[in-house]
């Protein structure tokens, strides 16, 4: 059992970056309660292994041990059923509040349908890409600290992150029947 300082300091730094860690985990595993699993696994190891943080960034810290709790979750679960994608209410959910003057209906369905369209275009994109991209637009994190949770050169994120953008750009590019 952990000292009283030690659970202090730990709620201190890490908790408030439960949102962070369950908004990664989410798009990692496509399905909130997989996501939920994730993040209670990762904050239990962040919580063994807290006596090996120094200091550091707190957010990256944690964001990494998510990460690499998916990567055993989704090794152990590979042979079982395929991920189960999305409700649509769960989708509804990923929705992030958007500062807008026009809140008539005809705004409101745009953006909606819009952010429909990122996020099918987001589970459509390689994990690799997936997470760097999720990491840098979502949790608008540095290319070095990417680089530290992901534990690859910043060379390797930058180019993922660069191809990343042009799949989304190409899901997202307009069909010939929407145009």
């Amino acid at each position: 059992m952990a000292d009283p300082d030690t659970a202090q300091r730990f709620e201190t730094l890490l908790l408030p970056h439960m949102n962070s860690a369950f908004n990664v985990a989410r798009w990692l595993t496509h399905n909130d309660q997989d996501a939920q699993d994730v993040v209670q696994e990762a904050y239990l190891r962040a919580f063994r292994f807290f006596g090996g943080f120094h200091g550091e960034d707190a957010r990256a810290w944690l964001l990494s041990i998510v990460r690499n709790t998916f990567y055993t979750w989704h090794q152990q679960n590979r042979g079982h059923a395929a991920q189960t994608m999305m409700f649509e209410e769960d989708m509804d959910s990923l929705e992030t509040s958007v500062a807008d003057h026009d809140d008539s209906p005809e705004a409101m369905l745009i953006r909606s349908q819009n952010q429909k369209r990122v996020h099918k275009a987001l589970r459509g994109l390689r994990l690799e890409y997936r997470e760097v991209v999720v990491l840098r637009e979502l949790e608008d994190l540095s290319y070095k600290e990417i680089a530290a949770i992901v534990g690859i050169p910043i060379g390797t994120v930058m180019s993922r992150l660069g191809r990343g953008r042009q799949q989304l750009a190409a899901l997202l590019a307009p069909t010939d029947q929407e145009a």
